[in-house]
């Protein structure tokens, strides 16, 4: 879950809801292959059930009133690397502050893998 509390009161929103908006973002971006697992957590919960989830390779966490994304990604082998991070970062800030209307401090790109076409 994340919170947020500003001067109207307090801004709760679901990290599923995060999960399924910055991975379906990231995603769809030309030269990526997929999402990885990031973390023990995510590892060996993909080992007990043998399933994917919604934030597979995502991190959501805020810093006082703005958010810091952390991405893990495949990428397709041969492409730019620097050009696919720059567009996830600018693809996730615009998606989740237009669709939230919370700031996005930092989005996190880090490539964990290659895969070929």
């Amino acid at each position: 879950m994340i919170r947020i509390e500003n001067h109207l009161g307090t801004i709760e929103i679901s990290q599923e809801y995060f999960a399924y908006l910055v991975g379906h973002a990231a995603s769809s971006c030309y030269g990526v292959a997929g999402m990885v697992k990031s973390g023990a957590k995510q590892g060996l919960r993909s080992l007990i059930s043998r399933r994917s989830y919604a934030d597979e390779g995502i991190r959501v966490r805020s810093d006082n009133d703005k958010l810091i994304v952390d991405l893990h990604i495949s990428v397709i082998y041969g492409m730019n690397i620097s050009a696919i991070a720059k567009s996830i970062v600018n693809k996730v800030r615009y998606t989740v502050e237009e669709a939230t209307g919370l700031q996005v401090k930092k989005v996190n790109v880090f490539v964990d893998g290659m895969k070929s076409e």
